[in-house]
């Protein structure tokens, strides 16, 4: 039988389907499939809700160095041991439980969840609540010594860490437990404006991770509700003032301070307190505002911008994605700088001779110490400034003319960091199990960054320790009335 119609004809996708994940439905949160596509050279991400429809997010803008980036991806290293057990599954048996395929490189501890400013951006969603006893501190301290053997980073967040009246005492317990390096991560304000106050913190002694989006009035309304520039500036002062090392850590926002984040390198590389700047496009979880998932700022947009806004003092090939955790979250450079001259180390070393884990190769000395100095680098535990971080580097450059005579190489060292964490869009599970950044609970757990702001982690825990902080207070109450109630 002849048909005399139209034959139908097939046709061809938008897109190339590069590898289906897990992710979360970014209205009701339930677990689902999620596709990864290539686009226009772009990276997507596809997913279908059973009740909420369908969902795309942009996940990268470069899809070819998104795909390049995986053989950076380094075995993992599991913690000295687990703190869960798999129950329901990825991501629900946080944390760590087996399934997880890295230990912790950098823990933070959220002394307390009240601040000092409202931020329109805030992933914490901080307001009021309470305040970390030391006994707490103490406990979680302990649990993630348990768990990692050799600890080496803690960072004390918040809210607004400076606000809690024992902060310095907790750095200090920190370091006594043996943490290798101790980090507050502050607005800053605090340290301007009460000059006492930042004169203990001078003494402390910790590693500071200023919040710092830019130099412009508009730029601190639209991220953070008030003209911060002239403030921030004095603080990075007064930073300088106390040797304090500092990293300046940019929030990056589509249509806010895109156009300052070469100004910001340059900054960074001139100003004395400065070790590093962190470039961190805007998490949309707690509160944020208004966006449109498909068109974000990603980690090459960032990278493209730092060249073409400091004349390629710093361009692409000089940034490498981090092997420790998913090569699609960060990616790092660093640069000797020494009078006025900026020299990234990935122009006079190839990293990508050691830090290719799917090219097969056979180390012999001294390659496998480089191999081992550049991993210390490029890891989430690298601090800037760190004696630890200038001797990889010495180490990294032993067989290179860098010229290096001064013995305060760490002040010397400069590193640029782009990392990107995920929200309800862009959740995918592959790079939740390699994640190495975790929050510690007040029940000790080691939370993954990325699911205990999207899975419900953090909403649950904050109302277990408000209704602890109650009970606790109703408790004292009791035992201080005359007839027990």
């Amino acid at each position: 039988m002849t048909s005399t119609g139209a034959i139908p004809q097939k046709r061809t996708a938008d897109s190339v389907f590069y590898e289906l994940t897990r992710s979360i439905c970014p209205e009701c949160k339930q677990l689902i499939d999620g596709q990864v596509h290539l686009k226009d050279g772009k990276v997507l991400m596809r997913k279908r809700c059973p009740d909420h429809g369908w969902f795309e997010a942009l996940m990268s803008s470069d899809a070819e160095g998104y795909v390049n980036s995986l053989k950076y991806n380094k075995p993992g290293t599991y913690p000295v041991e687990f703190q869960t057990e798999v129950k329901d599954g990825c991501p629900y048996d946080c944390g760590l439980c087996p399934e997880h395929k890295q230990h912790t490189c950098l823990a933070l501890i959220e002394v307390n969840t009240g601040c000092n400013l409202a931020c329109p951006t805030c992933f914490a969603n901080a307001g009021p609540g309470y305040n970390l006893t030391m006994e707490q501190v103490e406990f979680m301290l302990d649990q993630f010594v348990r768990t990692e053997g050799d600890p080496e980073v803690v960072q004390f967040s918040g809210g607004e860490p400076t606000l809690h009246p024992q902060l310095l005492e907790m750095v200090q317990m920190a370091r006594d437990k043996g943490v290798r390096h101790v980090m507050v991560n502050t607005n800053g304000l605090r340290i301007v404006r009460d000059r006492e106050w930042s004169e203990r913190l001078g003494q402390a002694r910790p590693m500071v991770y200023l919040q710092f989006d830019g130099f412009e009035d508009e730029t601190y309304m639209k991220l953070r509700g008030e003209p911060l520039a002239d403030e921030k500036l004095r603080i990075v002062d007064r930073l300088g003032e106390l040797d304090l090392d500092t990293i300046l850590v940019a929030t990056v926002e589509r249509g806010v301070n895109e156009h300052e984040v070469g100004r910001l390198v340059q900054f960074g590389i001139e100003h004395p307190a400065v070790r590093g700047v962190n470039f961190q496009p805007v998490t949309h979880t707690g509160r944020h505002l208004p966006f449109d998932p498909t068109d974000r700022v990603t980690i090459p947009e960032v990278i493209e911008r730092i060249g073409s806004q400091t004349d390629g003092l710093f361009v692409k090939t000089d940034f490498v994605p981090v092997p420790c955790c998913h090569p699609g979250c960060q990616s790092i450079t660093y640069a000797y700088v020494e009078d006025g001259e900026v020299t990234p180390l990935p122009r006079v070393l190839n990293v990508d001779d050691y830090l290719d884990y799917i090219t097969n190769r056979t180390w012999a000395e001294p390659a496998e110490e480089i191999k081992h100095a550049l991993e210390g680098l490029w890891s989430s535990s690298s601090v800037p400034g760190s004696e630890s971080l200038a001797e990889r580097f010495a180490c990294a450059s032993c067989n290179i003319d860098l010229a290096i005579t001064d013995s305060d190489l760490a002040k010397k060292i400069f590193a640029i960091s782009v990392k990107d964490f995920m929200d309800a869009y862009t959740f995918d599970v592959k790079k939740l199990m390699k994640c190495c950044i975790g929050i510690i609970s007040p029940d000790g757990r080691t939370i993954p960054f990325c699911a205990y702001n999207n899975v419900g982690y953090r909403e649950e825990i904050r109302e277990a320790t408000r209704l602890e902080r109650v009970k606790s207070r109703l408790q004292a109450v009791g035992r201080s009335s005359p007839t027990g109630v």
